[in-house]
């Protein structure tokens, strides 16, 4: 049989250090995986909790609605907001009590077309018709059009028409006393501002228009 050396059971010192080193390499990193699992897990149940803002827009405050009494020398009067003033229309082809009355705090303004009509039938029905093809010409931007016709206290009747998306003009109407009289207008924003931002302010000038058609008078 062969015959084995003395062999010592007592650990070598450097081994016993290699020995220790390594355990704690081990261990530390068992330490770091635990809380990189740890904070894993808390970001994912953090993240599961999260709601996303709704996108918002550019705060616009609207002052309370406050109105005059037109001074001003047209075959028409009506009550307008004192937040506006009337200014005559500047294109080069405006024609006598043509206006914008126009919001300078909004960057808005409502333009006033005015045709007397001297009991010409056809001509009414010319402008009416005038009228409905203006708003359709910006169908192909808006996502829809609607027709409302306004009662007013004094028995007038007003179409107003009611554009909806990306469009230059998102309120237009017309009013006549079907033989001398004969008034349209738009609404239009002179801003970059998307529909979605405009909204409360379309529906603040909105009141408007209809307070305006709600005292109107035709001067004889």
């Amino acid at each position: 049989m062969r015959k084995i050396n003395n062999f010592s059971t007592k650990m070598n010192p450097l081994i016993r250090i290699n020995f220790y080193e390594k355990l704690f390499v081990k261990n530390y990193l068992l330490i770091i995986v635990n809380c990189l699992l740890f904070f894993t897990c808390r970001q994912k149940n953090d993240s599961s909790d999260f709601v996303p803002k709704p996108k918002g827009y550019n705060r616009i405050d609207l002052p309370v609605a406050q109105y005059q009494q037109m001074a001003e020398n047209h075959p028409f009067s009506f009550q307008y907001s004192t937040q506006a003033i009337l200014k005559p229309d500047s294109v080069r082809w405006a024609e006598p009590h043509w206006m914008y009355v126009y919001y300078p705090k909004l960057n808005a303004m409502i333009q006033l077309t005015y045709k007397p009509l001297g009991g010409d039938k056809n001509k009414l029905s010319k402008l009416i018709e005038d009228a409905h093809k203006l708003a359709a010409r910006h169908g192909q931007k808006a996502y829809s059009i609607q027709d409302l016709v306004l009662k007013t206290p004094s028995g007038k009747s007003a179409m107003l028409m009611e554009l909806e998306g990306e469009v230059p003009t998102y309120l237009q109407f017309y009013t006549t006393d079907s033989t001398k009289h004969y008034l349209r207008g738009a609404l239009y924003f002179n801003t970059a501002l998307k529909s979605d931002s405009l909204a409360p302010v379309i529906d603040y000038l909105k009141k408007d228009v209809i307070k305006l058609l709600n005292t109107l008078e035709w001067k004889q």
